[in-house]
Formats: structure tokens, C-alpha cells, sequence
């Protein structure tokens, strides 16, 4: 058995002359945290569909606790086993959730689908979940259209937990946030880790969330990895250019349009 619970190992996809990932490989330790970080354009969403079986690599592998899960899931047992080991939250919760189904319908429908529970369990069950994220039977008995954006992510939350899976993938999750509801998530996710041990995979353009919430990050340019490390080492010496044209890009105190006109120059050099 592997000791990561999950290993990328030169993952390409290709969509026709297009080249959206090339060679990508990292891993990821039981509750680990890891954020892949890039532009748009940059391969970072490819890849994470790739990880949850909504695109199949053209090469490459990818393992979850050593057991290969690079090619499509063959039967129903199969896509339900990959489920429950990887779950995704998305960018805008509201395109993920039936808008006919409340809260309390959408939980019971994963937990449903995933194991076999008699309906006082799944109840009880479902509320656990809710507690979880902060959402009780209010929350519980609304349709999406009824929650605020920070209430319909904590709803998607909740459903991903339902599975019990290993992994977590967060594709841009709090982006379409509220900068203090973007914090309250991020707390919220923190909790989650330390008392589930999940794992993490953080896909983002915003390098001061991932300061805080990853310890390793991968950096995606044009579809390869251009470096990867520590967190902290890589986000404060970071050796190639288009790390550094990110950190630059970065409105702060100093900022300096002309310096990041200069990273642009030195990396379409490298190209």
C-alpha cells in the first residue's frame, strides 16, 4: 500500500491539436494539503477533472492509495467506489445542486446512493453532516435558491463529506465569495481536515489563499509543471519566471506594473 493517498504520475490530455496537461505529476499524503496554482488557461481545471474521472487522461496514471484509477470505472460498483474515494466542490455550488431538492433532500440522495442505511440512520446521518458545516434544520428544510452563496458552498460541503472520502478537491471554491465568507469557508475547511485527516487539492490563482491553506503547491504553465514545492519556499524564492510573474501580478503596497511587464518579457523567453 502506497503511504500517499494520492500519486499523479505524467498525466496528459489532449483536445484535438490542443494540449491541455503535459507530463503533470505530484502527490499528496494522507491529510495533506496541496494547491495547484496557475492562470486560466493553464491546465490547473483539466486536471483536477481528471483526478474525479469527468476527463480521462490520455496518459499517465492516477492512484488512490495505490490502486491505479486512471481509466474510466467499468459498471455502477466501480463509479461508486471512485466516488466515494474523491469528491470535488466546485466554483459555483448553485450549477451542482437540484434546485427542486431541499438541503436535507440533497444529503440523503448522496447518502443513498453510497451506502445502505435504514431512514432513521440516514436522518441522522444527514444531520450530522449539516452540524458539520454549520447549517441546521432551517437550512435543512430550503431549496439552493433560498441560501446565500456561503450557505449553498457549506451544502455542497457536507454533500462531498457524505461519501467519506479520502480526497478533496476544491476547484476554486471560495472565489465567487465575499472576502469574509471566504474566510469563514477557509475555517471551516481547516476544521475539516484536522479532526477527518482528508486531503486536500486546492485549485486556484490566488497565492495569498494559498499561503494560508496549503502545505505544497504545484505551478502550471501552459498545461507542465514549471516548479513545485513547500508552500512557503516557493512563494518566497521562487526560481522560475512564471512563478514570479504571479507573485508580481499581485496588488500590493509597491506594486509594480513595469516589473511585472519585465517577468513577462523574461518568461516568453523561455518558451
Amino acid at each position: 500500500m502506497s503511504e500517499n493517498v494520492l500519486e499523479i504520475d505524467r498525466l496528459r490530455k489532449t483536445f484535438g491539436d490542443h494540449v491541455a496537461v503535459d507530463d503533470v505529476s505530484f502527490v499528496l499524503p494522507p491529510g495533506g494539503s496541496l494547491a495547484v496554482v496557475g492562470e486560466s488557461g493553464s491546465g490547473k481545471t483539466t486536471t483536477a477533472r481528471m483526478l474525479v474521472g469527468l476527463e480521462r487522461p490520455d496518459a499517465g496514471h492516477i492512484r488512490v492509495l495505490g490502486r491505479d484509477r486512471s481509466q474510466a470505472p467499468r459498471g455502477r460498483a466501480a463509479r461508486l467506489a471512485r466516488a466515494r474515494e474523491i469528491q470535488m466542490v466546485f466554483q459555483d455550488p448553485y450549477l451542482s445542486l437540484d434546485p427542486r431538492v431541499t438541503v436535507a433532500g440533497c444529503i440523503e440522495e448522496s447518502l443513498r446512493l453510497h451506502f445502505a442505511q435504514s431512514g432513521p440512520e440516514r436522518a441522522r446521518r444527514r444531520d450530522e453532516l449539516l452540524e458539520r458545516v454549520g447549517l441546521g434544520a432551517r437550512e435543512a428544510a430550503a431549496r439552493p435558491r433560498k441560501l446565500s452563496g456561503g450557505q449553498r458552498q457549506r451544502v455542497a460541503i457536507a454533500r462531498a463529506l457524505a461519501t467519506e472520502p479520502k480526497v478533496l478537491i476544491l476547484d476554486e471554491a471560495t472565489s465567487a465569495l465575499d472576502v469574509s465568507i471566504q474566510a469563514q469557508i477557509l475555517d471551516l475547511l481547516t476544521e475539516i481536515r484536522r479532526d477527518l485527516d482528508i486531503a486536500y487539492v486546492f485549485i486556484s490563482h490566488d497565492l495569498a489563499l494559498v499561503r494560508h491553506v496549503a502545505d505544497d503547491v504545484v505551478v502550471l504553465f501552459q498545461g507542465r509543471v514549471v516548479e513545485s514545492g513547500p508552500t512557503g519556499r516557493v512563494l518566497s524564492q521562487p526560481e522560475h519566471p512564471y512563478t514570479r510573474l504571479l507573485l508580481h501580478s499581485v496588488p500590493r503596497p509597491g506594486w509594480d506594473p513595469a516589473q511585472i511587464a519585465a517577468d513577462r518579457r523574461a518568461l516568453q523567453e523561455t518558451v
